[in-house]
């Protein structure tokens, strides 16, 4: 058995990670975030309630998880400090639980701006940003102009600090976008007034306490935000996130070695979608989506944006190649239940580029966008699957297509999602002891 696992997306994120890590989460004892900010969202269904996460670590509904938000983050004060007091209010005590690095790097005001005039710059190139300031803030953080947040609990320092690079990025405001400036008393005033609430949640040791708790085998989950396929390297490029979003990510952002982990546990949805801009070889076509559900009867409009999320055809060849990016150990199957009513449920098995046949995807974006789905088509099973909790139970051809997929990604299915709620999930293997 596992001791500590990685939860990594295998497409272009809302896979339902949420939901797998809450249900990991019951057997944790750290629940840890490494990398992404506020433009990732896990939401978690609990009976009738539901719960929104953006920054905090989605374990923090078990009392007796201890929640960590690391280096590799950037977070925007306002929204964790909004996200603390609405789970509080819902009584999730956070205090003594929720612990943030102090090496994690802060949204400024300006990198909200920044994001939402570069986008319009782009005009039809748009990307399609969340517009939360992500990409400038990791942007000004290899730049070197970034702010720690442990220099906020510094007030000489800050103060010193952000009138200079205020000075920096007023100049670039006016000069770029004739923007009128920042106020430095205001963005001053403003972030002060944030730290005084998040004071007692900041620490230097946060990397330090998570190697010891793996030294003394405490059960380490580590919850990656966005999908494979938004990696600022391997992703489709240039519509990706601004951080590294595999495994190996994670680990980096989290401050441990990889050697440390026992487990990557891969989440893929039954078939394909992804928000925004950029290619998805897998679409439906219109015929296609007049047999599938709409948006909503989907569960498929963004936790973080509102958007509708375009949808597609399973797509084996991403999923594989994500497979061996993160040296993914086993899958999690996720919203195999809309799939229920589908008479023909196809699959894309290879790609046509230029008229030849590739199995990969392929590196350049200008590439993705010519690249033919090639598909195998497999029999529905008609059958409501939302009441079955063993893999023996399943209709037989959901099992078919479930065999079908761990044929053509060669990884092995741990888990499967019938549905958002903690009870409908069919575990095949348990990941952590």
């Amino acid at each position: 058995m596992a001791e500590s696992v990685i939860v990594v997306g295998v497409q272009w994120g809302d896979e339902g990670k949420g939901k797998i890590i809450d249900l990991l989460s019951q057997r944790s004892d750290y629940v840890v975030r490494a990398q992404g900010g506020n433009n990732a969202g896990h939401s978690i269904k609990v009976g009738d309630a539901e719960y929104k996460f953006h920054l905090v670590p989605s374990g923090a509904l078990y009392p007796s998880n201890i929640c960590l938000i690391t280096g590799g983050t950037v977070i925007d004060l306002a929204v964790l400090k909004a996200e603390i007091n609405s789970l509080q209010q819902a009584g999730i005590n956070l205090s003594g639980r929720l612990k943030i690095s102090s090496y994690a790097h802060v949204i400024m005001p300006y990198h909200k701006i920044f994001d939402m005039l570069y986008e319009k710059q782009k005009g039809k190139h748009a990307v399609g940003t969340t517009g939360k300031g992500i990409g400038p803030c990791y942007s000004d953080k290899a730049l070197r102009i970034g702010f720690q947040l442990g220099e906020f609990l510094r007030l000489d320092q800050f103060k010193d600090k952000l009138e200079h690079i205020l000075k920096i990025k007023n100049t670039e405001l006016s000069l770029l976008f004739n923007h009128e400036p920042l106020v430095f008393s205001e963005v001053f005033d403003e972030y002060n007034h944030q730290i005084a609430f998040l004071r007692d949640f900041i620490f230097e040791d946060v990397e330090s306490d998570l190697a010891l708790a793996l030294d003394n085998n405490k059960k380490v989950l580590f919850e990656g935000a966005h999908g494979t396929f938004l990696d600022t390297t391997y992703g489709t490029y240039p519509y990706v996130t601004s951080s590294h979003t595999l495994a190996s990510g994670v680990s980096a952002g989290a401050g441990i070695g990889p050697t440390r982990i026992s487990h990557v546990l891969g989440v893929v949805k039954a078939y394909t979608t992804r928000v925004g801009n950029g290619p998805l070889p897998s679409a439906l076509s219109d015929l296609d989506s007049l047999n599938f559900m709409d948006n909503i009867a989907a569960r498929e409009v963004g936790t973080t944006t509102g958007r509708n999320r375009r949808l597609g055809w399973f797509d084996a060849p991403l999923v594989r190649y994500a497979i061996g990016l993160n040296g993914i150990d086993s899958m999690a199957i996720m919203k195999l239940d809309i799939l229920d009513q589908i008479s023909k449920i196809k699959i894309c098995v290879a790609y046509k580029l230029r008229d030849k046949i590739i199995k990969n995807p392929p590196s350049l974006t200008a590439d993705w966008e010519l690249v033919e789905p090639v598909y195998e088509e497999l029999d529905g099973w008609k059958v409501d699957t939302s009441q079955v909790r063993s893999f023996d139970q399943l209709p037989d051809n959901a099992k078919k297509y479930i065999n079908r997929l761990e044929e053509l990604c060669e990884c092995k299915v741990s888990i499967i999602s019938i549905g958002p709620e903690r009870e409908k999930t069919i575990i095949v293997n348990n990941i952590l002891s």
